[in-house]
């Protein structure tokens, strides 16, 4: 029996209106492989935080908000979605569904999963938990102002003998920064499981100007299948930097190779249940399976189709167009 069968027999066979405290967790280590852009207001967003849980110097860290992190993991699923027919982008389509906005179909696997909130057209709370993720490294180590221009379709600075202004400084994270992170999935079914790790492999560019640069690998630690959620991002970027403190630049297959230590350290604290813990060569077989069916278009068509389905039940049965008639106490 492969890895994937031995978790479906196990997963939810359908999503549950109630939760059922059945949590998986990512661990995943963001790590920047160009100069990404992640601000607010025109400034990149930093917090001062406590360096390590043993190390008891504040420093600057880089944070990369949550929106920022699954905004492009979910575009990635919804250019799945589309390409296999699931999902249209004609506004004439049945299956027109429109990100963030009124017109989202509420019942396809990014609406179910992600959640949406439409105003008084009704909301779904996300099956997908996560929160901002914050550098390893201190933020004055982390950044670089950089100038930029914009030419003229002649490639020059001047246009009709005169010199552009188009002229603008802004700050990118550098490459090599790394960003711990856990991200979760809760009462979900086996295709649900392989439609958000896929999402996660899948996408490769993350923060503003994603189009020319941000490009970004997801280094996956360890899946766990637990009944509670586990440490926070914080805690475990303040784990690994008590490790790495004196190598914080230490190559990223040193981090993962001396990251499960932390892992497994962090998971015997924490008041869970834990069915399954896929981590080192378990968790790369875990993931050349997942890869498999991704590689494949008949089984990747069947799971997303059977994904489809099992959301469209689920919107008929609880979502925001189901009619069910919650009864509040009198």
């Amino acid at each position: 029996m492969s890895l994937l069968e031995k978790i479906a027999d196990e997963l939810l066979g359908h999503f549950p209106r109630i939760a059922s405290g059945n949590y998986i967790h990512f661990l995943v280590l963001r790590h920047s492989q160009s100069f990404p852009v992640f601000q607010t207001d025109g400034v990149l967003n930093t917090a001062r935080t406590q360096a390590g849980l043993e190390t008891r110097d504040n420093i600057s860290r880089l944070v990369l908000f949550k929106r920022k992190q699954t905004t492009p993991e979910r575009l990635s699923g919804r250019e799945l979605l589309r390409s296999l027919n699931l999902t249209s982008d004609d506004p004439d389509a049945e299956n027109y569904c429109q990100y963030n906005g009124e017109n989202s179909c509420k019942k396809c696997p990014d609406c179910i999963l992600y959640g949406f909130a439409i105003g008084d057209s009704g909301s779904e709370r996300s099956k997908v938990y996560s929160d901002s993720a914050f550098s390893l490294t201190p933020y004055e180590q982390s950044h670089r102002s950089f100038t930029f221009n914009a030419p003229s379709e002649g490639g020059t600075m001047s246009e009709g003998g005169k010199m552009r202004t188009a002229i603008n400084e802004l700050d990118h994270v550098l490459p090599e920064v790394t960003f711990p992170t856990v991200e979760s999935l809760r009462d979900s079914t086996y295709e649900g499981f392989i439609y958000m790790l896929g999402n996660l492999l899948r996408t490769r560019r993350y923060g503003a100007q994603e189009s020319r640069t941000g490009t970004m690998k997801n280094h996956i630690l360890g899946i766990i299948f637990a009944d509670g959620e586990i440490f926070s991002n914080l805690y475990f970027t303040q784990a690994l930097y008590d490790v790495f403190k004196s190598d914080l630049y230490a190559p990223i297959a040193d981090i993962r190779g001396q990251a499960s230590p932390v892992i497994d350290r962090l998971l015997q604290e924490e008041p869970v249940r834990i069915s399954h813990q896929f981590m080192g060569s378990e968790l790369d077989e875990l993931l050349r399976e997942v890869s498999a069916i991704y590689q494949d278009e008949t089984r990747l068509t069947e799971v997303m189709s059977t994904l489809y389905e099992q959301t469209q039940t689920y919107a008929q049965m609880y979502g925001a167009n189901s009619g069910t008639k919650k009864k509040g106490r009198k």
